[in-house]
């Protein structure tokens, strides 16, 4: 006989001398006792003598739950039990109980005890200590950053962005700082940087002046600054000398924040531009003549090198260049750097290009990190540690006439711009935070 757990019955099937299984522990059993020895549990009926067996001390007992020796509960299958013709005990079916899942022995309780040890429990010294100040906190304890959840990570940073109190939290410079933002090279963002710097640098306290000296009036788009046919614009003070005070409109919803918009008319400047007398440094004239004081003037140029452009450099003194971390954006990069150069001999001997930006940074290409390293190691630290990446959010804002600073302040673009604001701050201060107006 095979020992799989089976209670064989020698008055069931013949077999006197089979022993019992070793899984059977009944009161008074010992190893070599029969069937027919007194505390042997009950048989079932035999269908050759149609008699049911004696009574036995152990009748009481169910047959659908026989004790093992780890005192657990084990089912028998009355189909297993037959008569010795080989046909099933019907009988014998019908008295058994039906089987009720097996439980976990006390070795598979002991062998996973390791397993459930592994979790981490509170020590003695962390209760005692708790128990004797309440004010302690265990080390054990998760910190902040790695307790907070992303959406409550993604508010902080915008309560930090959109700074709700006004105060002054970016350092202020000494004197204006007049930014020329210029790449011949079109797509490479210089619009969208102007527009979210100076978002930035305005909602941390500083004064700011937006002058859109694009004939596409994106930046006048992205501050929605109306700008259509018959708004007095950035052409009219190159062309007819108007003030530029006349011109500047505040943006909505962002103190401390003016535009010159740029409509259509300002795409035959250039050619009405040549016949006048100091064409060169009309737009800096414009600019000294205000008579408000600002903290910073961005001047967003056009993708060219015309007299627009020329009079954006003359009027500037620092010139912030936003380059694509591709290579085509690094082919026009010489010719850029030499008018730069130019313009420096003969016109405005200030001028310094003082701050490189990278734009749509995909940290998922070698390419970008290549080009990157390529600026760093030719401009050096003029290039900002800060990198704006590719982020949808940064080009769905102009739809809705917003920057990306206030259109979705905790998104990575907005991070992105208001660290690089931060950094540009920071670099030209001269003064602590704080400085009265």
């Amino acid at each position: 006989m095979h020992d799989d757990g089976r209670y064989d019955d020698p008055r069931v099937t013949g077999a006197g001398n089979d022993p019992v299984s070793r899984e059977t522990d009944y009161p008074s059993w010992s190893p070599g006792m029969t069937g027919s020895a007194e505390g042997s549990p009950p048989a079932a009926r035999d269908d050759r003598s149609g008699s049911e067996p004696p009574e036995s001390s152990t009748a009481s007992e169910p047959a659908s739950a026989r004790r093992t020796p780890e005192g657990l509960s084990r089912p028998v299958n009355a189909a297993e039990v037959r008569s010795s013709s080989g046909r099933r005990n019907t009988a014998a079916a019908v008295r058994f109980e039906p089987a009720v899942p097996h439980q976990p022995t006390a070795a598979v309780v002991r062998d996973a005890a390791p397993v459930l040890a592994e979790a981490p429990v509170a020590s003695t010294e962390s209760l005692a200590a708790v128990a004797a100040d309440p004010t302690y906190v265990s080390r054990e304890t998760p910190t902040r950053e790695e307790d907070d959840p992303p959406l409550a990570m993604e508010a902080m940073r915008a309560v930090q962005i959109l700074n709700p109190s006004g105060e002054v939290t970016m350092p202020r410079p000494d004197r204006t700082r007049v930014m020329c933002v210029a790449n011949q090279k079109g797509g490479v963002g210089k619009t969208t940087t102007t527009v979210n710097l100076a978002v930035a640098l305005a909602l941390h306290g500083n004064r700011v002046l937006v002058v859109d000296l694009d004939p596409q009036g994106n930046a006048s788009t992205g501050l929605n600054v109306p700008h259509h046919t018959g708004i007095p614009d950035v052409y009219d003070c190159l062309i007819n000398s108007v003030p530029l005070a006349e011109v500047a409109q505040a943006v909505e919803g962002i103190p401390n924040l003016w535009c010159v918009p740029a409509t259509i008319d300002l795409a035959g400047a250039e050619i009405e531009l040549v016949s006048v007398v100091a064409r060169e440094s009309r737009l800096d004239r414009a600019i000294a003549a205000y008579p408000g004081e600002f903290d910073y003037v961005f001047i967003d140029c056009p993708p060219s090198l015309g007299l627009l452009t020329v009079n954006a450099l003359v009027a500037a003194q620092e010139v912030l260049i936003p380059i694509q971390c591709e290579y085509y954006a690094l082919e026009g990069l010489n010719q850029l750097i030499n008018n730069i150069n130019l313009v420096r001999q003969h016109l405005n001997p200030k001028l310094d290009v003082s701050t490189i930006l990278l734009t749509m940074y995909d940290r998922r290409t070698r390419l970008a990190d290549a080009v990157e390293q390529d600026v760093r190691n030719h401009f050096g630290d003029k290039v900002l540690q800060a990198v704006i990446p590719r982020n949808v959010r940064v080009s769905e804002a102009p739809s809705y006439g917003q920057s990306v600073m206030t259109y979705d302040p905790g998104s990575r673009g907005a991070t992105s711009y208001f660290e690089a604001a931060q950094e540009i701050a920071e670099r030209g201060v001269k003064e602590p935070v704080g400085r009265n107006a």
